[in-house]
């Protein structure tokens, strides 16, 4: 069916929903598929089989798939339609299979299902959103409807790690295409999109002083500790809880023993920011720290490494217009700022993203994590109706 038949003949979004919730039990049995592959960043060996369960069900979708090895993680996944036609433009669907739960948390974590809660270990964060790409996927299928813009799926397995080694792929995609949908846990269990998401950076700070006898000799060290001392309180002064600037000094280390004037200390500050501005500042606030102790040096590496997701116009339209398809589907849908990043800190860079479109629930990184069922779906239905979209006006603001 083409692009223009589609929009003529598009069935409702009740009864989009209707039919996911029909398929309610497919969908449990594939995210328990999938979930009970455990899939810690941290243990790359483990990614092949998850992709391959992914990239299945896609290629019995109609879609081309391509595996995209890693060096130092598990790899990624790209699809699209193989029978897509040129010179339409692309709609991004991003993933992760990833999950911060190592090997071996099954058995304390079982997958579960009961009523309307699934539980285990990667079902919100963010397997859930997996299964919702392809059952929204497979509901356009269903209809026969062909979207206007090219749906494209990447699937990474590094993003609970910063995404160091998909970035470069995502940023590619989100060149090209004129929307992002990604499929993170949406924001509390009232389930709100993340119109705005926090940058993230991590800087360390590695001071040299000098050794010395702390009885005999003390003038003739320097103490790294003591400098140490006040690079925390200056990393701690540049909270701002107006603008939302937080700083954080997570782990310090240092010196040799008691009797010793330390020769050496460091420490590692969490950074999250609202703002690209406020980026700017405080790396280079962080960057410009001058040692106070004499006889002190200190050196600085690090930075911001997911950008800040802003409410800028082009996302501020692709949020209206899930509000306005929302309504189809009885959604009443609410929007919040979150203080991790997620790939769609990336995509926003680039293009129009929504983020936060995933599983409703609770819990992500948490023993009890969990999502609802029914919600859920009601979010697949959501993102069936936004892919079916047609590609919209430019909102004006730079790329």
């Amino acid at each position: 069916m083409s692009a223009a038949d589609t929009q003529a003949l598009a069935p409702s979004g009740a009864e989009i929903l209707a039919h996911l919730q029909s398929r309610r039990g497919d969908f449990v049995a594939f995210l328990e598929q999938l979930t009970r592959v455990e899939t810690p960043s941290l243990a790359p060996e483990t990614q092949n089989r998850a992709r391959g369960i992914i990239a299945d069900r896609l290629r019995d979708g109609g879609f081309r798939t391509l595996d995209l090895s890693g060096t130092n993680h598990g790899g990624n996944l790209y699809a699209r339609p193989s029978d897509r036609a040129r010179g339409r433009p692309i709609q991004l669907l991003i993933g992760h299979y990833d999950t911060v739960w190592p090997l071996g948390t099954l058995q304390e974590m079982p997958f579960e299902f009961d009523g309307n809660v699934v539980r285990g270990p990667g079902v919100y964060d963010m397997k859930g959103g997996i299964t919702q790409i392809i059952f929204a996927l497979e509901a356009l299928t269903h209809f026969g409807l062909t979207p206007a813009v090219t749906p494209v799926v990447f699937a990474n397995s590094d993003e609970e790690i910063g995404s160091r080694e998909s970035a470069h792929l995502i940023r590619r995609l989100a060149r090209v295409a004129c929307r992002a949908f990604v499929l993170e846990p949406s924001l509390g269990r009232d389930g709100k999109l993340k119109t705005a998401r926090k940058g993230v950076g991590r800087f360390s700070v590695k001071i040299t002083g000098q050794a010395a006898h702390a009885g005999l000799d003390p003038d003739k060290g320097a103490s790294a500790i003591l400098e140490l001392s006040h690079v925390v309180q200056a990393l701690f002064a540049l909270n701002d809880a107006d603008k939302g600037v937080t700083v954080n000094v997570g782990t310090i280390e240092g010196g040799l023993r008691p009797n010793v004037i330390a020769p050496d200390s460091g420490c590692v500050a969490d950074v999250r920011v609202r703002t690209h501005e406020d980026a700017e500042r405080v790396t280079a606030a962080i960057h410009g720290l001058e040692p106070v102790v004499p006889g002190t040096n200190l050196e600085v590496e690090g930075g911001i490494g997911r950008p800040a997701l802003e409410p800028t116009p082009r996302n501020r339209q692709l949020w209206r217009l899930a509000q306005n398809l929302s309504s189809e589907i009885g959604l009443a849908l609410g929007e919040g700022l979150a203080g991790g990043g997620s790939d769609g800190n990336t995509t926003s860079l680039y293009t129009a993203t929504l983020d936060g479109l995933g599983p409703v629930g609770d819990g992500a990184h948490a023993p009890h994590e969990f999502l609802y069922l029914d919600e859920t779906l009601e979010r697949t239905a959501l993102l069936a109706l936004l892919l079916l979209a047609p590609p919209q006006p430019s909102a004006g603001d730079a790329p």
